[in-house]
């Protein structure tokens, strides 16, 4: 009996099942909206700690910049929004005032 049980298991882990039959969790990524930067000049920041505020400065965007967020979806510290930076396509924070002119190409 116990070999079925291992088997019965493993085909829902298998399958993406829990023992109870509920389906695994699963991520669901949300692709960031279009936005642009609408200060002069924005940091944009590697990371956010919860602690010590942002952290490792990446570069300086400028107004215009191509940028994504979506709000509600990608979290936002104390005004510091994880941004996705479509230059160098890759991920920062950078305070949410700066982002703007959402959907706008």
């Amino acid at each position: 009996m116990r070999r079925t049980a291992q088997i019965i298991v493993g085909g829902a882990a298998a399958l993406g099942l829990t023992v109870a039959g509920a389906p695994a969790a699963t991520a669901n990524p949300v692709v960031p909206r279009h936005a642009v930067i609408v200060c002069q000049t924005a940091s944009f920041y590697e990371n956010y700690d919860s602690a010590a505020g942002p952290h490792r400065l990446k570069r300086v965007l400028t107004y215009g910049n191509k940028v994504g967020h979506t709000p509600g979806a990608h979290p936002v510290y104390n005004g510091w929004a994880a941004t996705f930076d479509f230059g160098p396509n890759d991920w920062g924070f950078v305070r949410i005032e700066c982002i703007g002119g959402y959907d706008s190409w």
